[in-house]
């Protein structure tokens, strides 16, 4: 139902009701809530503060990019937010579900159904076709091998990939590696897409180009779409970019619809 509420409240924001898109967002429930989120990691005598009580929201169907310098926390609170990791101290609700008091099972079904990751290196299986590393996820929800197949063409076509699909990665380009990553991503249906770095192996051109296809995705699906970079330019496409330093939010910058 947020689908509707949020066509609903665009409509009196065109009609005058409600002039800024900081009142809209009042009426939107989030999508994703970080409350005081602490992660501690303990290396022999040495203690990484990587977040520091960060508090965060993302509303449905946002385009965030997560800026920042290495050993800035990015990729801790993307995997905190995946359901990879757990915080230690603070909450974190996603979709409703309170992932801080999830166990192991209920995190599991989570990523299996409510996240897609994308990440900087493919981790596609080296002897799987194209296909078949897209209908991987659907395995371990016990989708039917003929349906799952189905759902891996078509995420595939999604993608612009579908006349690659019995070729393996190593028969395939960098880009269109990381297009089956996304298209691995999406079969499953999720409601989030969380990118770590998603260009980071690529050339700018390909890069760009792969930005353009999750941006597109995010529009046209309404997916909702966090994106770590240390790339600038990734930030200018985002609804939103938020700069990272120490694990904690120390900037933000909003863009216009």
């Amino acid at each position: 139902m947020v689908w509707f509420y949020r066509f609903f409240i665009r409509l009196l924001l065109k009609s005058g009701y409600w002039p800024t898109m900081d009142k809209f967002n009042q009426y939107v429930a989030a999508m994703i809530k970080l409350e005081k989120v602490s992660k501690v990691y303990h290396l022999g005598d040495e203690t990484i503060h990587a977040l520091r009580g960060m508090d965060l929201e993302v509303t449905d169907g946002e385009f965030v990019a997560i800026i920042g310098p290495s050993g800035s926390g990015k990729s801790t609170l993307l995997h905190i937010i995946g359901g990879l990791d757990t915080p230690t101290s603070g909450r974190v609700v996603v979709d409703d579900q309170d992932l801080s008091q999830a166990g192991d099972g209920e995190l599991s079904r989570y990523r299996n159904r409510s996240v897609g990751f994308v990440f900087q290196t493919f981790e596609l299986h080296p002897t799987y076709n194209a296909l078949e590393n897209v209908a991987l996820p659907l395995v371990f929800s016990r989708v039917p091998r003929s349906k799952r197949l189905q759902m891996a063409g078509e995420a595939l076509e999604t993608v612009g990939l579908a006349e690659r699909a019995n070729h393996r990665p190593s028969q395939l380009s960098g880009g269109e590696r990381q297009r089956v990553s996304i298209a691995r991503a999406l079969v499953v249906q999720p409601k989030i897409i969380l990118a770590d770095e998603p260009t980071g192996n690529l050339d700018s051109k390909t890069g760009d180009r792969i930005i353009e296809l999750l941006s597109q995705l995010n529009r046209e699906k309404g997916l909702t779409l966090l994106v770590v970079t240390h790339n600038s330019e990734i930030a200018e496409q985002a609804t939103r970019a938020l700069y990272l330093r120490d694990g904690l939010v120390v900037g933000e910058r909003r863009h216009p619809d």
